[in-house]
């Protein structure tokens, strides 16, 4: 961008500068792409001073809020004070110390090793890494419709073929198959369901390995998948399959963590899943590029004479950032709010249904919510094409979704933990409105 008190680029020099050197995998949303220049709480606004309500928490990262006052203030103070802006690891620094200590707290009980990282993906490659170290074994069970990064191992570990290119290596992964109750892979209905889903890891690990696995790996709310919710025995039953054979249970909350889907900062200890490994970042760092991966001792221990490192993980400002969002996380309740105004907009879009047969199925945890969009509800046909029409008629509106599944028919709503019900109200009549739009253009 122009230096300040320079005329900026517009949005059609910017696409075209898109087109001349971002690789073409970088896709956009909207027929009409939004260059987004400023957001406050949780609102965001474009280049002209439209103001939107961001339902999508940037990519399901912003948890505290657009620019919340107290992280601006914590990191000018950290600039007015000329604080070190690199130091990795090998230097100690107390922002990433303490940060440390206070993940630790809220961790699943038995994890009490932590390492930072500057995503996602990076989280999650340090998972498997570690868990191949500890079990002395290669072999990492996924599932389909899953996604774990955009890294080379992450990627081997993803369930869309979208995702996936054609030199990806996949040595040393399998897939078992989804935990996705309204297309149960199985065709069972809640009523008839003994957990086939579960049983098929150990079916899985039987036929696809050698019999010993290093890990298992899943999201607790599969999110990019289409925020596929299992049932919660799911996950008690797929530990005890993991850990019988010789494998560690990774759990990536690298969208569900942070208290997004209420009651508790990790999805991993309200479910009470015995997980070795948790994984996090996004709304981590409330934006910020900053991950952590959270461990067992034995596991952590099994590294020891080995060396890893990771040039800007746990630097100063990110670490800073990160504290500060968990400290606002807790003082403003944010983990309770995303409880209420979760609760609240399932009970909405549940209504919603009723009235729009193009809704197949609402469902998700906290402020982590999926609306699967489909032509007919017997054939469940995805309507793909309508989803994204509809988005179009909601950023008219002033509203931005995002969108997920292997078909991309899957409206995500994600916004930041401090909405409120107002702004949660506002999300309702903008998609009740758009959704008769879209019945009105058939």
């Amino acid at each position: 961008m122009e230096l300040k008190g320079k005329s900026k680029p517009t949005n059609n020099e910017v696409r075209e500068i898109r087109k001349d050197h971002f690789l073409p995998t970088a896709f956009l949303y909207y027929k009409n792409p939004l260059q987004l220049i400023k957001g406050k709480g949780c609102y965001v606004y474009d280049e002209k001073g439209n103001e939107y309500l961001d339902a999508i928490g940037g990519i399901v990262c912003i948890s505290a809020g657009h620019n919340h006052p107290k992280i601006q203030e914590s990191l000018i103070e950290m600039i007015k004070d000329d604080e070190i802006q690199h130091t990795s690891t090998i230097y100690m620094n107390h922002h990433a110390a303490e940060l440390a200590e206070k993940i630790i707290s809220e961790a699943p009980k038995g994890l009490d090793k932590c390492s930072f990282t500057n995503s996602g993906s990076e989280a999650n490659e340090l998972a498997f890494m570690a868990a191949r170290h500890a079990t002395g074994e290669t072999m990492v069970i996924n599932l389909r419709h899953g996604y774990h990064g955009g890294t080379s191992g992450t990627l081997a570990n993803c369930g869309h073929n979208t995702w996936r290119f054609k030199a990806q290596p996949v040595a040393s992964t399998t897939s078992a198959l989804e935990p996705y109750c309204y297309r149960c892979p199985f065709n069972q209905k809640p009523e008839s369901c003994h957990l086939e889903c579960a049983k098929n890891v150990e079916t899985t690990i039987q036929t696809s390995t050698h019999g010993k696995i290093a890990a298992f790996i899943a999201e607790p709310v599969m999110g990019v998948g289409g925020v596929i919710t299992p049932p919660d025995e799911y996950f008690h039953e797929v530990t005890k399959i993991v850990h019988n054979y010789g494998g560690k249970y990774i759990s990536d909350e690298v969208q569900t963590g942070s208290g997004r889907c209420g009651n508790s900062f990790f999805l991993t200890k309200e479910l009470k899943i015995d997980a070795d490994i948790v994984t996090t970042a996004k709304g981590f760092g409330n934006g910020a590029p900053i991950g952590a991966v959270l461990m067992k001792s034995n596991i952590a221990e099994s590294m020891s004479g080995k060396l890893y490192f990771n040039t800007f993980a746990g630097d100063p400002y990110q670490a800073r950032q990160a504290l500060t969002t968990m400290e606002i996380i807790e003082e403003e309740k944010l983990i309770q709010n995303a409880k209420e105004m979760g609760d609240y907009l399932l009970s909405g879009l549940k209504d919603l249904m009723k009235k729009y047969e193009i809704i197949g199925d609402v469902r998700g945890r906290g402020l982590l919510i999926g609306i699967e969009l489909v032509k007919d509800r017997k054939t469940k046909e995805y309507a793909k094409d309508e989803a994204n029409e509809l988005m179009e008629f909601t950023k008219e509106r002033g509203l931005l979704l995002g969108k997920g599944g292997l078909f991309g028919n899957i409206i995500r709503i994600a916004p930041p933990l401090s909405i409120n019900k107002k702004q949660a109200e506002k999300i309702l009549s903008v998609l009740d409105e758009s959704f008769l739009t879209l019945s009105n253009k058939k």
